[in-house]
């Protein structure tokens, strides 16, 4: 499908010099901060670039999906390709100069730049009507608000910016973890309050009111708030705009992209190379591809596979349950699967790497969410299929959680078995043999079983689990290698705490 790209150059940036005379030169055709921001279509590209980092090497189209599922227990190296800081993530041995999780903190932290500058300066924009002036804020706030919860919830307290720092002497100290989240809160309900309920197609991709929503919901259940996150998943339910989609594999491919499931997603378009494995260096922002199916496809680098916990956490007959679980097949690549449009076979020689033990068979098996493969035969190439980064499964399963929270477990199973009613899927309802649902805490393992196969590799199961260990929610620790009061957060990268002058050693998190 064409797609619009949100990604346009702004320049944003502060040039610092050690002369007086070069301070004091102005370049008269240039663009500047007291210049820039006079009307609606400046504002609009001042957005515009906040997307657009979102959209790069440094976030979503590279660090930021491995950041997450290399911390969770849904991944298993693929072979000796791996690099070496992936690698330690996934095994727990990461440091505080990690440059993966050094690359997402300074792109959450460029974001969060460029949200304040458009935020303070459209806020005094009189050019432009009240109406487009508060959604165009409101999507600022959004990104600025899904930044810091990121940042909350993968590292703890941060440094809390919430104007434009215009130089090193505006720096901050790191703030407590809730009060960022506090910060969240009040930005999505501000964005939530300016924000549309829906787009023309030629801005699909922006943020909508239940995208804030939606986000909303997860940080108070981060907060272990039910009442709160049930509150704004209703919302969602009640606004009658989403549905699940019937086949499942459109939740992410290119053909099922804005879906009736779809919250939000993060756009990209195949752009014949102009992938940018600098991480977005230039400032430009200009990233029209992901990388996702190249790291993990099966006849791509396979540089992470599925874990054995999870290909084994789907129901089959095998294991007593009353059918075999669709999604296994939805989500995975194996052995003589037909890919290209059927026109290729997937043979053992085609398939680098290690082998996975599923159901007592040892076999390859690799991932097929956001894989090329069931369309060409190249697993190298570079891919324009959407990032999903919210859907209404997510949501009805986030609403059955704050329902069994709350002691209403007849509605929590209702909602799930929505989510297995899909039309592709099927599966039995519950209570089954194996989820018998029977009281509170039954309920709780047949939810964390569905979000688990639901949302496989969607970047959900990370935070899930820092919120159910945080909220003492889990029976058993999911991570073998999980240190106490180490692994709950990530470090925060040593070269923040070497050049921040609000920064020092004293205050790294526990650990590292």
């Amino acid at each position: 499908m064409k797609k619009t790209i949100l990604c346009a150059a702004l320049l944003l940036g502060i040039g610092i010099s050690c002369s007086d005379d070069e301070l004091n030169k102005v370049n008269p055709n240039g663009v500047t901060f007291d210049t820039y921001f006079n009307n609606a279509d400046e504002l609009t590209a001042g957005v515009n670039s906040i997307y657009a980092l979102v959209q790069s090497n440094s976030l979503v189209s590279r660090e930021w999906f491995f950041t997450h599922d290399l911390r969770g227990d849904e991944m298993a190296s693929g072979g000796g390709q791996l690099e070496t800081p992936r690698n330690q993530l996934l095994i727990g041995v990461h440091d505080t100069g990690n440059s993966v999780s050094g690359s997402v903190w300074r792109g959450w932290y460029r974001t969060i730049h460029r949200a304040n500058v458009v935020i303070e300066k459209g806020g005094s924009l009189t050019s432009v009507t009240p109406a487009v002036r508060d959604r165009l804020l409101g999507e600022a706030r959004f990104l600025r608000a899904w930044a810091y919860y990121e940042l909350a919830t993968l590292y703890g307290g941060v440094p809390l910016y919430k104007e434009f720092a215009k130089s090193v002497d505006g720096a901050l100290g790191r703030s407590s973890q809730k009060e960022v989240y506090d910060f969240v809160i009040a930005d999505l309900k501000t964005a939530e309050a300016g924000l549309p309920t829906t787009y023309d197609a030629r801005n699909l991709g922006r943020a909508t009111k239940a995208a804030a929503q939606t986000l909303l919901a997860r940080t108070y259940l981060q907060l272990g708030d039910y009442t709160n996150a049930k509150a704004e998943l209703q919302k969602v339910v009640n606004s009658g705009l989403y549905k699940l989609v019937d086949e499942y594999t459109d939740l992410t491919n290119e053909e099922g992209e804005f879906n009736t499931e779809s919250i939000f997603e993060v756009v990209y378009a195949p752009s014949g190379g102009a992938y940018n494995w600098g991480g977005d260096s230039d400032g430009s922002a200009v990233q029209e591809e992901t990388v996702r199916t190249q790291e993990y496809s099966a006849i791509g680098w396979r540089n992470v596979i599925p874990s054995n916990k999870i290909l084994n956490a789907y129901e089959r007959v095998s294991a007593g349950d009353a059918k075999n679980d669709p999604r296994y097949t939805f989500s995975y690549w194996v052995e003589g699967d037909k890919f290209n449009n059927g026109t290729s076979v997937l043979t053992p020689d085609r398939v680098q790497g290690n082998a996975s033990v599923v159901d007592g068979k040892t076999i390859k098996v690799s991932w097929r969410k956001y894989s090329v493969l069931y369309k060409i035969d190249n697993g190298y190439a570079q891919s324009g299929i959407n990032m999903r980064i919210m859907r209404y499964a997510d949501v009805l399963l986030m609403l059955a959680e704050c329902e069994n929270e709350t002691g209403n477990q007849a509605a929590a199973i209702s909602l799930m078995n929505q989510v297995r009613a899909r039309k592709s899927v099927s599966m039995p309802p519950y209570p089954t043999k194996n989820y018998p649902c029977a009281n509170q805490s039954q309920v709780f393992d047949a939810i964390v079983h569905e979000r688990m196969v639901e949302l496989a590799a969607e970047q959900v199961r990370n935070f899930d689990i820092i919120r159910w260990r945080k909220n003492k929610k889990q029976k058993s620790e999911p991570l073998s290698y999980f240190i106490a009061n180490k692994h709950e957060l990530l470090p925060i990268p040593q070269v923040e705490l070497d050049n921040s002058p609000a920064l020092d050693q004293k205050d790294q998190n526990p650990g590292y």
